[in-house]
């Protein structure tokens, strides 16, 4: 069996000494849609004098979520919304409406995204495509605080 000329890798690096990092963001959203994280975790990976090995966020709610999307066209989160909103709608019968009727919809959408993201540190920089930011999904209708966990692992400066 031969490789396909169609494949491509680079040497592995190897992380002889792990150290792990960690940090709390706090969060003020505005109400529901998408916050741009991806700045501010840059940031903690050059405070933390990361080099090589990998950043975890992870959102300490259930009404709110992480997802790494598209940056350049704003009509893409957009129309993200859209979709989860049509999945899982307000005022669809649902039993938990404790907090209002964004309560029960806000659990789903983020049963459907991500509570915690993985991303590669790769000589001291986030591993991330060129049109992917790290996004909070805000999934109700109000402001909220929120609090994510940050938490690199490998090798630092």
């Amino acid at each position: 069996m031969t490789t396909p000329k169609s494949l491509s890798r680079t040497a592995p690096s190897t992380v002889s000494a792990i150290t792990i990092v960690s940090s709390q963001l706090t969060v003020q959203t505005r109400g529901a849609g998408f916050t741009d994280l991806t700045a501010e975790v840059a940031k903690f990976i050059r405070d933390a004098h990361a080099r090589e090995g990998a950043v975890t966020l992870f959102i300490r709610h259930t009404s709110a979520s992480l997802t790494i999307q598209e940056n350049a066209d704003p009509a893409v989160l957009v129309d993200l919304a859209t979709a989860l909103n049509r999945l899982a709608p307000e005022n669809a019968g649902w039993r938990h409406d404790t907090e209002g009727p964004d309560d029960m919809p806000a659990h789903i959408k983020t049963m459907l995204t991500a509570t915690s993201l993985h991303i590669p540190v790769l000589q001291g920089a986030l591993a991330l495509g060129t049109w992917q930011a790290i996004y909070l999904v805000e999934h109700r209708a109000r402001p909220h605080r929120r609090e994510i966990v940050l938490q690199f692992a490998g090798s630092v400066d």
